[in-house]
């Protein structure tokens, strides 16, 4: 069997979404609603109602670093999860790693607790 017959469904596969997505977006274009701009086309619009946040707004810190707390701790599932799955077969010296690397986790969360970086201001 060769490369290129192993590799043959998936090649095809990518190559029919391509041919549906061109032949969709061309239909799209000649069969469609004319798209005419406006000033009403152009303005902000979330959840049914006009929004009140002007182009310059820009958000506070605190969001970003809530923002950044949260990629931390979705990530340290992201490295707990393997580890919880297979466990028995890493053996107990996995199980010590993952313990210091919770501790070290809680330290860092309790720091920026104290600091005041959860508080909403």
């Amino acid at each position: 069997m060769t490369v290129l017959a192993t590799y043959a469904p998936a090649l095809i596969f990518i190559a029919a979404g391509t041919t549906i997505a061109v032949v969709f977006g061309i239909l799209n274009k000649f069969l469609g609603p004319a798209e005419r701009a406006n000033s009403h086309k152009a303005d902000p619009y979330e959840s049914g109602m006009p929004s009140e946040i002007k182009q310059g707004f820009r958000f506070g810190i605190s969001f970003y670093m809530i923002a950044i707390l949260f990629l931390l701790f979705d990530i340290e599932v992201l490295f707990l999860y393997p580890i919880a799955v297979q466990l028995r077969a890493f053996g107990v010296f996995a199980l010590l790693e993952t313990i210091t690397f919770i501790v070290l986790l809680f330290v860092g969360f309790g720091y920026v607790w104290r600091r005041g970086a959860l508080t909403w201001k």
